[in-house]
């Protein structure tokens, strides 16, 4: 089979398109044909040296849709999508054509999405799902602030939010692209500045939820815009990794900080999560996002270019 392949750690140009042998099928496992797999900002930073659990040679890639073409009996010709924090580190990925997984890790893909679709979901939404719903139990007439909205989590988060009826504020330091599901679904915007928290207060006395997209610099802001017993989800650490705050504040109001780390689940823990958001992608209350650049894995280096230069919208290899 054809796949990408990195030896050595470094910018998109370690990346190898080679031959190899076709993974063998077991009695826990299964063999998916990629039908297309997306690039994400961790992929680029996996093929970087950025994480120190991947052990090269790996083939990269956490994200795909595909079919089943080995395996078990009642899965063979199944479409199937699915994401994890270990294919593509511990094990190979997705940027391929195939993979093998464990039989635990076979969710069915939405019948209302192109395996293109499918394979953007993964990481955003997993990552979204994890800190709305399992960690801050997001629940229907709350409010809930989202900084960095604009993004590929943000934009997730929101979706999430009011699929399951909250009011949504959305923080960035601009406002979504126009026609963009942040764009579309948001209730009121608000600049990520140094008048954030007054503005947000001002609107709604104090948010039940933070999801905090950006972290590092904006965590203070972050925790400053919840009520009493209000929570806040943190999933990274943009330009600060240690931070201050004032821990009186913090215990007087009770605060519950949670953090959130999608690379902690491996491809079959991930399986409930992506079964999960079917029903909100066939009912129509989810939307994908807008594929941004398509590209055969012959240049998948153009495709980890493309994502290091910041493309707006998704990146997808096709097989």
């Amino acid at each position: 089979m054809k796949a990408l392949q990195f030896k050595s750690f470094g910018a998109p140009e370690v990346l190898e398109y080679i031959d190899l042998d076709m993974p063998e099928c077991d009695h826990d496992s299964a063999i998916v044909q990629v039908s297309s797999a997306s690039v994400n900002p961790s992929d680029v930073k996996n093929v970087s040296g950025h994480f120190d659990h991947t052990t090269p040679p790996r083939v990269p890639g956490r994200d795909f849709s595909g079919v089943v073409v080995d395996g078990p009996a009642d899965w063979i010709g199944a479409e199937v999508w699915g994401t994890g924090g270990d294919i593509g580190f511990t094990r190979n990925g997705t940027h391929a054509e195939f993979i093998k997984i464990p039989v635990a890790a076979l969710a069915r893909k939405p019948q209302t999405l192109s395996h293109e679709e499918a394979s953007a979901i993964g990481v955003n939404f997993v990552v979204a799902w994890l800190g709305t719903v399992d960690y801050a139990k997001l629940a229907e007439g709350e409010t809930i602030a989202v900084i960095g909205a604009g993004g590929g989590v943000g934009g997730a988060v929101t979706q999430i939010a009011k699929a399951r009826g909250c009011r949504v504020i959305g923080v960035d330091r601009k406002a979504p692209a126009v026609g963009s599901p942040a764009s579309l679904l948001i209730d009121d915007y608000v600049p990520f500045d140094e008048h954030t928290t007054q503005r947000v207060r001002e609107l709604t006395g104090g948010v039940d939820v933070v999801y905090d997209a950006v972290g590092g610099v904006a965590f203070e802001t972050a925790l400053s815009l919840v009520r009493r017993r209000g929570r806040v989800v943190e999933i990274s650490a943009t330009g600060k990794r240690r931070v201050d705050f004032d821990i009186i504040d913090f215990y007087h109001n009770e605060t519950q900080l949670f953090g959130t780390d999608s690379a902690k689940l491996g491809v079959a823990e991930s399986a409930p999560l992506m079964a999960a958001l079917v029903e909100g992608f066939e009912s129509g209350k989810l939307k994908p996002p807008v594929i941004a650049q398509r590209f055969d894995l012959q240049h998948g280096q153009d495709a980890y270019r493309a994502v290091t230069a910041g493309t707006p919208g998704r990146v997808v290899i096709n097989m």
